[in-house]
């Protein structure tokens, strides 16, 4: 045994598999393809799903409803006890300052929830704000600007 003596272990580097070279190869003929047909061919692919030509299950099944999951909106939320704990008073909070805070992680729609206490008096410039939340901010002598309207029921 030497020092430079390195070697990969064993059945670390397998041999590649030669196809199509004679049927004494064990791999020769049909080179590992099976007997004609579509996936015989170069270029044979189907799709998934593809049922020989038969009407697919998914296009047999009937579609019937509507799906609202492109159109939903989802909310990064943010709690009072939180935004008490790291905003000064009479600081304005908007999206930039809460990712800047470390709030929220990315740039999108942001509602505050009313758990915690709030003893500052802060502005919101928020896409949403629970009632409980917005009655807190108000009795703290803060002001609520949501950018989104809320949905009436």
């Amino acid at each position: 045994m030497h020092d430079f003596d390195l070697h990969a272990p064993k059945g670390a580097n397998k041999k590649k598999r030669i196809l199509g070279r004679g049927s004494g190869s064990g791999r020769g003929t049909t080179a590992g393809k099976g007997n004609k047909g579509q996936k015989a061919r170069s270029g044979g692919k189907t799709y998934v799903g593809f049922e020989g030509g038969q009407m697919p299950l998914y296009r047999r099944l009937a579609q019937r409803g509507f799906s609202n999951y492109p159109f939903k909106k989802e909310y990064q939320i943010v709690n009072l006890g939180e935004i008490d704990s790291h905003y000064e008073a009479s600081e304005a909070v908007d999206n930039a300052s809460l990712i800047r805070k470390g709030l929220v992680k990315k740039a999108g729609l942001v509602k505050i929830l009313g758990n915690g206490e709030i003893g500052k008096a802060l502005s919101f410039n928020v896409a949403a704000v629970s009632a409980s939340a917005k009655e807190k901010i108000e009795k703290a002598g803060g002001s609520v600007i949501q950018t989104e309207t809320p949905k009436k029921k």
